[in-house]
């Protein structure tokens, strides 16, 4: 077997791997990444990418059908072969030579192949040829080796060839009828993504849409669905899932009734892509979460290391469960790749709370957009989730029918803000935008947060009139005017 040397091995050559290679490097430590599948992994071409650009166009068009003027130009149908012809042109048709190049141009040798560790600091990769080569790292290794779609025990189902995300956003055309298994966020824009293409859509969530966030964002979200006209069914689990010797699929239902569809899609959370990476030979759990501190470094090792000993071995990305987002693990990349070149170097490690070798914001300013119609767009805590962790909550909620930038942008305009604040404090810990076009809100969010911006001192953050963005002041009336001190 050859073996060859570097400071940092890269396990998954994802948005994440790539981010935390690049610092990495520019602390100038010399870097291999390893990749089985496409550089740029599943947000490039699965996930994130092609599912907002399949939602586009029928946002777009239904944005069109609100304004009088607008509404009468845009009275046909949407073109659901170019919609898909666009996504494939975002998606680099499945070619990832471009990654590839950027790769090589900072300096990353890039090893084809599926990687695993075998032992302390050691990566064997068997490359496509089924020849092997190690790779030793000086200093670290970093799995990034993301999460992979969860498809739940339901009799049938396994069998019954179900598409997840990634048959869902590279499908080469929309089936009449799809039934979707699941109430987050996956389910939320696909069945939006593909009601808007004319599908049949009927959606099967165990509980509500949207349980993590607010209430108020999930009721939106199902009755977005419906008056796109898809069927909403709450509070059902399938018992099993059949498919036909003609491709019919058949998903029973408690009772006996029957759902009959073209495809059904399971979009029931995630599960760590961790098996078959050589966990075992570390002492970790093969297929479980990898635990990590807040510079990303695997805590049951770093934890046993000898007293002063640099961690080794890293776990970035959804592979270690803080944040299941690209941004946010793009965010741990970069504090990964920049604390291993610290320690590489000798040089001083600033891991306290928002240092720059620290993921502090996972624990409390994570956004999450959920782009269907309406959008919902969140950051930090919901109400229910803060008065659970002890906060005195106060709450600010208005209807975006008091901003006038929402109703020039839509006849009709509806939605719904709230701010979730610590009253000791004095500061918004979380908040929750629902509506048309309120994606680009939560950044204000998410720095009033991170900044831990005082409530009184927003008053003289002057929204533009007129814009969304007005109802930070229509919030903050709600709170009432702060008394002068005396």
């Amino acid at each position: 077997m050859d073996h060859r040397e570097f400071d940092v091995v890269v396990l998954g050559a994802g948005a994440v791997g790539e981010n935390v290679a690049d610092r990495a490097r520019a602390a100038g430590l010399e870097v291999a990444i390893v990749e089985h599948e496409l550089v740029g992994g599943e947000c490039s071409y699965w996930a994130c990418v092609p599912s907002k650009v399949l939602l586009r166009s029928s946002t777009v068009l239904r944005a069109a059908r609100r304004v009088p003027g607008a509404a009468e130009a845009a009275s046909g149908e949407l073109d659901v072969a170019a919609v898909l012809a666009r996504r494939d042109e975002w998606v680099s048709d499945w070619d990832d030579r471009n990654g590839v190049a950027w790769v090589e141009s900072i300096g990353v040798e890039l090893v084809r192949g599926h990687g695993r560790l075998d032992g302390e600091r050691r990566v064997v990769v068997t490359r496509p040829d089924d020849t092997e080569v190690a790779l030793v790292a000086r200093h670290a290794v970093a799995v990034c080796t993301g999460s992979t779609p969860n498809v739940p025990d339901i009799p049938g189902l396994a069998e019954a060839r179900p598409w997840t995300s990634r048959e869902a956003t590279s499908a080469r055309s929309a089936p009449r009828r799809l039934a979707v298994i699941g109430g987050g966020v996956v389910a939320a824009e696909m069945a939006s993504a593909y009601a808007g293409f004319g599908t049949e859509v009927t959606v099967l969530a165990r509980t509500t849409m949207l349980g993590s966030m607010e209430p108020f964002a999930g009721e939106a979200v199902a009755a977005g669905l419906r008056a796109a006209g898809a069927t909403v069914r709450l509070g059902v689990s399938p018992e099993r899932v059949d498919r036909g010797d003609d491709g019919r699929v058949v998903i029973t239902l408690p009772g006996g009734n029957t759902i009959d569809a073209d495809e059904v899609l399971v979009a029931t959370g995630r599960r760590p892509r961790s098996t078959g990476i050589g966990l075992e030979t570390v002492g970790l759990e093969a297929g479980a979460w990898i635990d990590v501190d807040d510079t990303l470094a695997v805590t049951k090792l770093a934890d046993a290391a000898a007293d002063g000993a640099a961690p080794w071995l890293y776990a970035v990305g959804d592979v270690n469960h803080r944040a299941l987002f690209t941004h946010q693990g793009k965010y741990q990349a970069r504090a990964a790749g920049d604390v291993i070149g610290a320690r590489a170097l000798g040089r001083a490690v600033d891991d306290a709370r928002f240092g720059i070798h620290a993921a502090t914001a996972d624990r409390v300013a994570v956004p999450s957009i959920v782009f269907g119609d309406p959008e919902v767009a969140t950051v930090g805590l919901t109400a229910a989730a803060a008065e659970e962790a002890g906060i005195a909550v106060r709450l600010a909620e208005v209807p975006f029918s008091s901003a006038s930038g929402a109703g020039i942008l839509a006849d009709g305009y509806e939605g719904r803000a709230r701010l979730v604040i610590d009253a000791d404090r004095g500061v918004v810990v979380g908040a929750t935008f629902v509506g048309p076009d309120t994606a680009e809100l939560v950044h204000a969010a998410t720095i009033a947060i991170v900044g831990e911006v005082p409530v009184d001192r927003l008053w003289h953050a002057v929204p533009g009139f007129p814009t969304l963005s007005e109802i930070w002041l229509r919030l903050l009336e709600s709170l009432g005017r702060p008394e002068a001190d005396g």
